[in-house]
């Protein structure tokens, strides 16, 4: 394109291609954009599959008349290499019981949308087990304590996450293993009545069955701190827990 120059040439300057950038760039008008909150990506961002694996587990509860099936699906990432692994997708909660239908519904959104997001989501399970129930918990099968409903739904996605590898549990030791049956023995054998008489295996099996809860652990046992079980005996002057081996002496 020619430029027809009117007036005589006094002088020059040239101007290169990387000159002209910082001016267009000046000249151009800065729009304001309003702050936004700055959203932290965890993990990648993964669209849901048309299909899931996953597990349905049964909460029957004495709160609740009719029982609770929370299933919790996994997407499989690196399938069929050496880094497979199942991360929790979603999470749904069924019932019969309509009492309770709002806050199911929104916590089933909540801890869904907290696995879609990804990074580390073992943290949901303390917070879940650390909800009390202010009327009280409950005793599920095998002598367990449970603070709460949504306690028992935090034992449940502990479970899972086990299960799948993503929570590891430290196995007891032999040692340990060895030195709480001994414990154990020791204090069945001070608390057993002493008969005078010998007596028959089924007067004998009766009353083992009275001095036991229904967790197996001594009667007179009461909830440990730590694996919230009634397996708390006094012994030698310290509370031990038969279960775990916890010891408020050390």
């Amino acid at each position: 394109m020619a430029i027809k120059i009117e007036k005589k040439i006094k002088g020059y300057n040239v101007v290169k291609p990387e000159d002209k950038t910082p001016s267009a760039a000046a000249s151009a008008p800065v729009k304001e954009v309003a702050p936004v909150a700055e959203v932290i990506q965890m993990h990648e961002s993964l669209e849901r599959p048309e299909t899931l694996v996953g597990n349905t587990y049964k909460i029957k509860s004495p709160l609740f008349e009719h029982a609770l099936y929370v299933t919790i699906n996994d997407i499989v990432l690196n399938a069929g290499t050496p880094h497979e692994m199942r991360r929790p997708f979603e999470l749904f909660i069924n019932s019969k019981n309509m009492d309770h239908f709002q806050w199911i519904v929104a916590l089933t959104r909540i801890l869904s949308a907290v696995f879609r997001k990804g990074g580390d989501v073992t943290f949901i399970v303390e917070e879940l087990k650390a909800v009390f129930d202010p009327r009280g918990g409950y005793f599920k099968a095998g002598g367990v304590y449970m603070p709460s409903i949504v306690a028992e739904i935090g034992a449940v996605i502990e479970q899972h996450m086990k299960s799948i590898g993503l929570i590891h549990d430290p196995e007891m030791d032999e040692a340990t293993k060895r030195l709480i049956a001994e414990k154990r023995a020791a204090y069945e054998k001070a608390a057993a009545p002493k008969a005078a008489a010998p007596v028959t295996a089924a007067v004998a099996e009766a009353v083992s069955d009275s001095h036991t809860n229904a967790a197996g652990f001594p009667a007179g046992a009461t909830l440990c701190a730590k694996c919230n079980t009634q397996a708390l005996v006094l012994m030698d002057g310290c509370q031990t827990c038969l279960n775990c081996g916890y010891s408020k002496c050390g």
